[in-house]
């Protein structure tokens, strides 16, 4: 079984006991971070889309790491221009600790759609049409002009 997740602007494919280096995670080391998954590969059966909402990717944090130094140079012949700087990328060294399916709720996104769900509810009473407690004219279809003299 193996999973494509995005962290960093980056795809993942990781399997359970994966040990890889991401971009900076803002945690502690030996926090468990959830990982957002695009694909789970479970033999031949394929989740993705909708189906992910019961997917979890759960993974463990090892440690701070800082990349290799990178040197840049620049340099422009007859003009005596010379530059030269580094770059070091902050990572996070993570090892993925559970891969799969969890068992009943579809998580934040079911959560997200209760409350959007909500607040429409509390507004309208049950029943009730989608124009009802709009006014007459916006509910006929009649255009902010219509009814409105010209003073003559």
């Amino acid at each position: 079984m193996y999973a494509i997740v995005k962290t960093g602007g980056k795809q993942y494919r990781v399997a359970e006991g994966d040990s890889l280096l991401v971009e900076r995670l803002a945690a502690d080391d030996g926090a468990t971070v959830e990982l957002t998954p695009l694909l789970l590969v479970d033999g031949d059966d394929v989740v993705d889309g909708d189906g992910l909402d019961g997917v979890a990717v759960q993974a463990r944090v090892l440690g701070q790491e800082r990349g290799p130094k990178l040197r840049v140079v620049k340099f422009k012949p007859k003009r005596g221009y010379k530059r030269r700087t580094g770059h070091r990328q902050e990572l996070t060294r993570i090892e993925i600790t559970s891969l799969g399916r969890s068992g009943g709720s579809g998580g934040a996104r079911d959560a997200r759609a209760a409350t959007a769900t909500e607040g429409v509810s509390d507004r309208a009473a049950p029943g009730a049409t989608a124009t009802e407690g709009v006014s007459d004219r916006a509910a006929t279809g009649a255009t902010a002009t219509e009814g409105v003299s010209d003073g003559s």
